[in-house]
């Protein structure tokens, strides 16, 4: 097996292995929801098939892409179709190429937020923490093109956060990696969830933006063992 084809294998197994993550925390509405993960040195990605049940995911059936979001001919899986999302992963990937891992779901308290295209506000350290701030919304865009990447890409370009919420849609994040991305998108339903809860109690106390920086600052570059340990 070529370098290559080691880490084309080694991105099927965490992609397909990731999936699991979004059922186990409730992410994802039957076949909804995908996560990609770009594949190292290489311009590709792997993504999910479209439509196929969560329980039949499997590293074999895993869907290999170019940046284009076009399917790698005579790969594995090339016979079947990738997600409807695939455009969107490929066009971040295109221009975010820091970006190793991209996650959409369907989490009940995220895609509440994005019916009404509201932000969620930074009012709780763990969301400074993980986020640096505010949950951005994106624009309304249309499924099966670009459109969705390119409104994730621009509201998330010049933003500290790793997750947005596009309009009437749902939440999107992106990660270092794909395994970075699903732990962003756990994050993001769990502040979601948090704080449309406090807002039904009261008034939200809005946490200083000088606290916001304090708090990003030390849960990305002194909190835990590692990058990994921390994210």
């Amino acid at each position: 097996m070529t370098e290559l084809e080691d880490a084309i294998a080694r991105v099927r197994a965490d992609v397909a292995q990731l999936h699991s993550e979004l059922v186990r925390y409730g992410l994802i509405v039957w076949t909804g929801g995908n996560v990609s993960g770009r594949v190292p040195g290489a311009d590709l990605f792997v993504i999910k098939p479209s439509g196929v049940s969560y329980d039949d995911l499997a590293p074999e059936n895993m869907i290999l892409c170019d940046l284009d979001g076009t399917v790698v001919p005579g790969s594995e899986g090339s016979d079947r179709s990738p997600s409807s999302d695939t455009a969107a992963h490929a066009y971040v990937y295109r221009h975010m190429p820091d970006v190793g891992g991209v996650v959409h779901t369907h989490s009940t308290y995220a895609v509440a937020w994005s019916a009404r295209g509201e932000e969620i506000p930074c009012v709780i350290t763990a969301m400074a923490d993980e986020f640096g701030g505010p949950i951005p919304v994106g624009p309304f865009a249309i499924i099966g093109d670009d459109s969705i990447g390119r409104g994730i890409v621009e509201t998330l370009r010049d933003h500290r956060s790793r997750g947005l919420l596009m309009q009437n849609h749902g939440p999107f994040t992106i990660g270092s990696s794909a395994k970075d991305a699903v732990k962003a998108a756990v994050m993001l339903e769990d502040v979601a969830r948090t704080v449309h809860i406090a807002r039904q109690a009261g008034p939200l106390i809005p946490i200083p933006q000088e606290a916001i920086d304090s708090l990003y600052n030390r849960y990305q570059n002194v909190y835990g063992q590692s990058t990994d340990d921390r994210r």
